[in-house]
């Protein structure tokens, strides 16, 4: 969470903060601020509470900052309400020490009593305030370097960190630290980049670097030094990005996210057509070989929010396909489990950002009990694509809408690939199942387009219930995989309670939650378990509910039921998810839009959550 920009050049630094800062608004924006150092290398330090737009207006975009090196923050709060005293970034009393922290220190008391008895006193309620004094600590007692400085703070912090520093010593000069939260550093002719995310410097830059954990970087103008806490100097490897830059922006589209929901057919076929050529799959690109899929009999799939839902419905695909066994964990609990984890197992780890803290967590519990891992992640080079043994890249490109859409899309797609790959290398499927199935996962991009051609009627449908209060998504196998995701978005941008139940289990509680006028979403996509899903849907009817039905079309006897029928094309049904999730998600859109929020930054979230 946090989204955290620096910059040192001989430009003016302010106003490509606040540019990078708005590229970054969906990690936190509870407050922002910025802290600038003028040709006489005195500082200007600007905070506000609120989303961005505030700190904009308080600088007029930046032009009243004067300074050509500098670092933001936008905050997504931890410790200390949402406020300007608690916004970064924050200072020592004479201002020798400047930083912005995303992360959680979790021994920030033990630190801040210490730091007391030393005679410093402290304005606010943030760990990072505790940071900052312990780092101006360290540098004046000692009388060493921002390196030495940060080497002796940072072995006493416990917790996840993403420092950037400056000192009054060392003016035209930016020091970064990281520990399990993302950062990157951006390097051009004469300028030098340090974000928490990509999209904050694509305009500028394509060359970054990745700090690692528990490294220090030391910027200058158009150069960077590491090094690791001992304080020695060490080299990294420069890496070209190669996101298209209108990706990061809203490309004519009133919200990120609507045009990331109208730009899933695109990388669904990308994600796709990176392992799957001419109907023959090739994992060279992703690592896992055949050999060590017909090894393996545990697989563990260990993820959080929509990307649980994603392993929910792979769970479905890959028991189907294969003689595997196959769990699915979240992985904010799967740490914190006492479990024995079975011998020629796989972890499948699946992060959108690849630093998502509880996933990572639950992948190095993983390594350190000898299981093998797979990460399934959007972000080259991050955390746990670097520390994963193999990795399935979605090619996703940037999603800045807080409510996943196309990055889910692909690693639905992803996890299909994999099955389909797992039951092949172990003999468990025939030829001439296995390229119906390469031909129909073909299918997919083009019938997402199709039903996006047909959003109106949603548009329609999302306008009569902008105003309920409750809302219950059904289904069965997948279809409840896919109602989970469906719940979640509804609720997550549009703060209608919502809650997504498995429809057979409806009768032992739920279904007492329905009274007259009561909306329930029902997914009916499964052919197998068709018949069962309308008998649960009658159960609810007979109660008041008013129901919402999404089925494929040919299932015409659904309108006896629903009062009101959404139908998607025809596929094998163990790709239908990726047809049922489009319009629920345009449906939590229009809702939200309906309702007049801000559908890419909704309250209380954030995109990447890289605290516990």
């Amino acid at each position: 969470m946090c989204g955290i920009v620096g910059f040192t050049g001989s430009q003016e630094a302010a106003p490509i903060l606040l540019d990078g800062l708005s590229k970054l608004e969906y990690r936190g924006y509870d407050s922002a601020g910025i802290a600038v150092r003028n040709e006489n290398d005195e500082v200007e330090i600007v905070k506000a509470k609120g989303k961005l737009k505030v700190l904009k207006e308080m600088t007029n975009d930046g032009k009243a900052v004067k300074g050509t090196c500098g670092i933001g923050y936008t905050r997504w709060a931890t410790h200390g309400e949402p406020s300007a005293l608690n916004a970064h970034p924050h200072c020592s009393d004479d201002e020798n020490v400047i930083a912005v922290h995303n992360g959680i220190i979790e021994n920030y008391q033990e630190l801040r009593d210490k730091l007391l008895k030393k005679g410093y006193t402290f304005k606010s309620q943030t760990d990072t305030e505790v940071a900052v004094k312990l780092i101006d600590y360290y540098y004046k007692k000692y009388l060493g370097t921002p390196v030495d400085a940060l080497n002796h703070a940072l072995v006493r912090i416990r917790g996840s960190y993403a420092l950037a520093v400056m000192f009054k010593e060392y003016p035209g000069e930016i020091y970064a630290a990281r520990k399990d939260s993302p950062m990157i550093i951006g390097l051009a002719e004469g300028e030098s980049y340090l974000a928490s995310d990509v999209p904050a410097i694509l305009k500028y830059t394509r060359n970054v670097y990745y700090i690692g954990n528990l490294e220090l970087a030391r910027l200058t103008k158009g150069s960077v030094t590491f090094y690791n806490l001992d304080g020695d100097e060490i080299q990294k490897e420069m890496k070209t990005i190669d996101w298209d830059t209108e990706a990061a922006e809203k490309g004519g589209y009133e919200h990120f996210m609507l045009k990331e929901i109208h730009e899933q057919p695109k990388v669904v076929r990308d994600t796709i057509h990176s392992v799957l050529q001419n109907g023959k799959i090739s994992f060279e690109s992703v690592g896992l070989t055949d050999e060590e899929m017909r090894n393996i009999q545990q697989i563990y799939i260990v993820a959080c929010g929509s990307a649980d839902h994603v392993g929910m419905a792979a769970q479905y695909v890959l028991e189907e396909l294969t003689s595997l066994q196959v769990r699915v964990e979240l992985a904010s609990e799967f740490r914190y489990r006492t479990m024995t984890l079975a011998k020629n197992s796989l972890a499948i780890i699946i992060s959108q950002s690849g630093e998502t803290a509880d996933s990572l967590a639950a992948l190095r519990l993983c390594k350190e009990k000898g299981v093998k891992t797979l990460g399934i992640v959007n972000v080259v080079g991050s955390s746990i694509a670097r520390e994963a043994d193999d990795v399935f890249y979605t090619l996703a490109g940037p999603e800045i809408s807080v409510a996943t859409t196309k990055a889910y899309s692909c690693q639905l797609v992803a996890a299909y690939l994999l099955a389909m790959q797992f039951a092949k290398a172990r003999g468990e499927i025939t030829e001439e199942r296995f390229a119906a199935l390469a031909a129909d996962i073909e299918t997919i991009p083009e019938k997402i387009q199709r039903i996006l051609e047909d959003k109106e009627r949603l548009q329609w449908f999302a306008s009569k219930i902008v105003n309920i209060k409750d809302a219950f998504f059904i289904g069965r196998g997948i279809d409840y995989a896919i109602g989970m995701e469906g719940s979640l978005k509804l609720k997550e941008i549009s703060y209608i309670h919502s809650e997504a139940y498995a429809a057979g289990e409806l009768k032992h509680g739920p279904i007492s939650l329905i009274e007259d006028g009561t909306v329930v979403f029902s997914v009916v996509t499964q052919s197998a378990l068709y018949e069962k899903t309308i008998s649960n849907m009658v159960e609810v009817k007979s109660r008041g509910a008013k129901l919402f039905g999404l089925t494929t079309y040919g299932n015409y006897a659904m309108e006896d039921t629903a009062d009101f029928t959404v139908y998607i094309p025809k596929i094998d049904n163990l790709f239908a998810g990726s047809l049922s999730v489009i319009p629920l998600q345009l449906l939590s859109y229009y809702v939200s839009v309906g309702k007049g929020f801000d559908v890419d930054k909704p309250r209380n979230l954030a995109k990447s959550v890289t605290v516990e």
